[in-house]
């Protein structure tokens, strides 16, 4: 029987000092970009912004999209042939020829790292028979993650063609949310350099194009991206003492240091804090053991956050009804959630402290409801 699970929720009052609101210092950074971003990437709270829902072109952080939605198809490593027209294509490659052996998880690799603009084309046929009907689909995409100022006319993100394709730095902050909540997206942006083997003796070494790897601490990694129209763009994730950050940049001349100002500066606004739940120690019932309860019990967790939210933290418990035996020691029986704005920032395991053997006499599950309510009454 699937168990459902009760939730308790109570809102911590957190004694930390520390000023509350955007962060103070960024003025004096001197951003470049005509549209920049940083929000939190597990609450996606915005710390700092700067024409953050100007409409623009966003270049080839496009391609941000399509990786995100070819990781979401099946048969990721099952090879085929590329096409052979759609490769053809100016701009940045990852080296695609006629008659190369690709995956998907391969051109999500060519995508991100050699901003290949063949890989996109690649993918996009792949999955959806051709460039315009992947389009239609990235736009799909783009209003189920409420990207309400984006529209994609492109997979690659050449745009030198269309005033149509554009987004702004706060739905490229949001794309970007969602994406890194896929692991196989996280591992692929942090890749350095990368052999791909085409098939049939064919192979190419292709090389990351995000610079912040070697200008800032803590980079995750990102997206790279520049057309005549656009300019430079770029979307990176950076992660410092347990907390993560999104900054996005459109048409900014100097980009690189642009993000690392802005995160050396966000990050200066998070503090260390300890989380303590409000229960340490809880007695749960069970049924169809040798005793009627068992203890469990969780621990304090530490966390970087924001310091305009240390008092915007709240605490869900989320336990069963009652456990069905056996219970082992060291058995994880629920957990407490810590959360800010409905997301989830750290969680604690709940831990059985005991176990409970399972009684010799075997319950029906009707016996098992009838020592349940008993055991409550």
């Amino acid at each position: 029987m699937k168990m459902k699970f009760k939730v308790i929720t109570a809102l911590l009052a957190l004694m930390l000092t520390g000023s509350a609101g955007f962060c103070l210092n960024v003025e004096a950074v001197g951003v470049s970009a005509q549209s920049a971003i940083v929000i939190d990437a597990d609450t996606g709270e915005i710390i700092y912004g700067k024409n953050e829902s100007e409409k623009l072109p966003m270049a080839s952080t496009t391609k941000i999209m399509t990786v995100l939605i070819a990781l979401e198809q099946d048969s990721l490593d099952e090879e085929f042939v590329v096409d052979a027209e759609a490769i053809q294509v100016e701009g940045s490659s990852m080296g695609l020829k006629e008659g190369y052996k690709v995956t998907l998880r391969k051109l999500c690799y060519g995508m991100m790292l050699a901003s290949g603009n063949d890989a996109a084309n690649a993918a996009a046929v792949r999955i959806s028979g051709s460039v315009e009907s992947f389009v239609e689909l990235m736009n799909v995409r783009a209003g189920q993650l409420g990207l309400k100022n984006t529209h994609f006319v492109t997979p690659s993100g050449l745009d030198d063609y269309t005033d149509e394709h554009y987004s702004t730095a706060y739905d490229m902050a949001v794309l970007m949310k969602a994406a890194l909540e896929n692991e196989t997206f996280r591992e692929i942006i942090s890749t350095r350099t990368m052999n791909v083997d085409f098939g049939d003796g064919n192979s190419n070494v292709i090389t990351n194009t995000n610079k912040l790897f070697d200008y800032c601490d803590g980079i995750i990694g990102g997206k790279t991206g520049f057309t005549d129209k656009a300019r430079r763009c770029l979307v990176s994730a950076c992660e410092r003492n347990g907390a993560t950050l999104i900054c996005v940049t459109l048409n900014a001349p100097d980009d690189w240091n642009d993000h690392t100002a802005l995160f050396d500066s966000c990050f200066s606004s998070y503090k260390s804090v300890t989380l303590t739940p409000s229960a340490n120690s809880f007695k749960l019932p069970i049924v169809g053991g040798e005793k009627s309860f068992f203890k469990a019990e969780c621990e304090s967790v530490t966390r970087s956050i924001f310091s305009g939210d240390t008092d915007n933290v709240r605490e869900v418990i989320v336990i069963q009804p009652f456990y069905y035996s056996p219970i082992d020691k060291g058995d994880i029986v629920g957990e407490v959630r810590f959360m800010i704005n409905g997301e989830v920032i750290a969680t604690s395991p709940i831990t059985a402290v005991s176990g409970v053997k399972q009684d010799d006499e075997e319950l029906g599950l009707l016996d098992r409801i009838e020592l349940f309510f008993k055991n409550i009454f």
